[in-house]
């Protein structure tokens, strides 16, 4: 039986719509695609409702209109400088010797117990490893025996005022919400392989008002965090540095910019298109690279601060993984690896369907990354349907019930 996912990844710049199909046997594969200029949108975060919801329509309507279908329900990313993040524990006695799924949410529950301001709403219980009777280390409890279960987890919370504003617009255009999922995670979850995320890595998503990043070691998510620098401020000071304006200067960027100013030639020169009705004028490309590696340059020493502060700086054995819209700058990973003295690669989702030429580029990563997860979230309810059907969840609760 194919199912019908959609995903919608709302940034600062941009609006990405995907359709795809799901046959549970294999990845999902896209039918519908759509790119559209976000408006309405600031550092991640929702600042014009109107603007929002035109954006997210448009890209909707083409999205649908290339799949054949509408599109009703969707997974939806979110992002932003108001995302909080902790780390959690909780512990339970198990009703019986043997771990069983009910113990495992049951002890996943406690420790979402914690204080959470008034104003923040949680999006993610994420676990980091289960404790058994004292062995650490533990990844898959089920079925292990013992009479203690805990667990330590990862929580990720939004502010509950963002939440609602991107909910509204997408109620406006007649979508629901079927699960919202962090930006890092999304993005990761495209762009990382299982050994990276086994022996310590950092995913940075460099967007156009947020960069977000994500550490894992040991197989589990560790810490995560948004800074409120990105795309945007590299725009802003190549527009003030040659007098031009925002539009232009993103072209300049993305079409000559680089964050490494000794691999630019000394000799080549770049068109600066005057403001109003000034002449155009020549530039050596050189300068604009002097303009761009400062601000990047900056921004990792921001993002190196804050892995310094978390203390897993050391357990990142396999470096750094950066994607999102300005990954496209030619030497980024090289200027990543001077300030962070270690490996950087560029992260491109891995996606293998159709649209795969197009699809398979840094700024996608989120957007292909939420269609993997819609993927595991009909996955479990599958599972759920088969041991509602087969008793076993009547059973489950039965003996929640009863305590037996």
């Amino acid at each position: 039986m194919t199912q019908l996912i959609a995903a919608l990844d709302v940034g600062t710049s941009k609006v990405v719509a995907l359709m795809a199909e799901l046959d549970h046997q294999g990845p999902p594969r896209v039918i519908g695609f759509a790119e559209q200029a976000a408006s309405g949108m600031r550092k991640g975060m929702v600042v014009d409702i109107d603007a929002t919801t035109a954006s997210i329509a448009a890209a909707v309507k083409n999205a649908a209109a290339m799949a054949n279908c509408k599109l009703t329900e969707v997974f939806v990313s979110i992002g932003g400088a108001h995302l909080r993040s902790q780390n959690s524990a909780g512990m339970v006695a198990m009703k019986e010797h043997e771990v069983t799924a009910q113990d495992i949410e049951r002890v996943i529950e406690t420790a979402r117990t914690v204080a959470i301001p008034n104003d923040q709403c949680l999006l993610h219980t994420l676990p980091q490893e289960f404790i058994i009777d004292g062995q650490e280390g533990v990844l898959k409890p089920l079925g292990m025996s013992g009479r203690r279960l805990e667990v330590k987890a990862h929580l990720i919370t939004g502010a509950q005022s963002s939440i609602d504003n991107i909910e509204k617009c997408l109620r406006r255009v007649g979508l629901n919400v079927l699960e919202m999922v962090v930006h890092p995670l999304a993005s990761a979850t495209a762009c990382l392989t299982q050994e990276e995320i086994d022996i310590g890595v950092c995913l940075l998503d460099i967007g156009a008002g947020t960069t977000d990043f994500a550490l894992y070691s040991g197989g589990a998510i560790r810490h995560t965090g948004v800074l409120p620098v990105a795309g945007d401020q590299i725009t802003n000071d190549i527009a003030m540095a040659l007098r031009t304006s925002s539009r232009e200067a993103a072209e300049i960027k993305h079409v000559h910019g680089c964050a490494l100013t000794k691999l630019v030639p000394g000799d080549e020169l770049i068109e600066v298109v005057g403001v109003g009705d000034r002449p155009p004028k020549s530039l050596a490309r050189h300068m604009l690279a002097e303009v761009i590696e400062p601000r990047v340059e900056e921004l990792f020493q921001l993002v190196h601060a804050q892995i310094s502060g978390s203390g897993l700086e050391p357990f990142l054995r396999s470096g750094y993984v950066i994607t999102g819209g300005s990954a496209h700058l030619p030497g980024i990973a090289e200027l990543a690896e001077e300030v962070f003295h270690a490996p950087v690669r560029i992260g491109r989702p891995s996606y293998a369907g159709p649209l795969h030429d197009v699809l398979r580029a840094p700024q996608y990563a989120a957007a292909i990354g939420l269609l993997l997860h819609a993927q595991e979230f009909y996955g479990r309810r599958s599972a759920l349907a088969r041991r509602e059907s087969t008793g076993l969840g009547l059973v489950a609760k039965l003996r929640d019930m009863f305590g037996v």
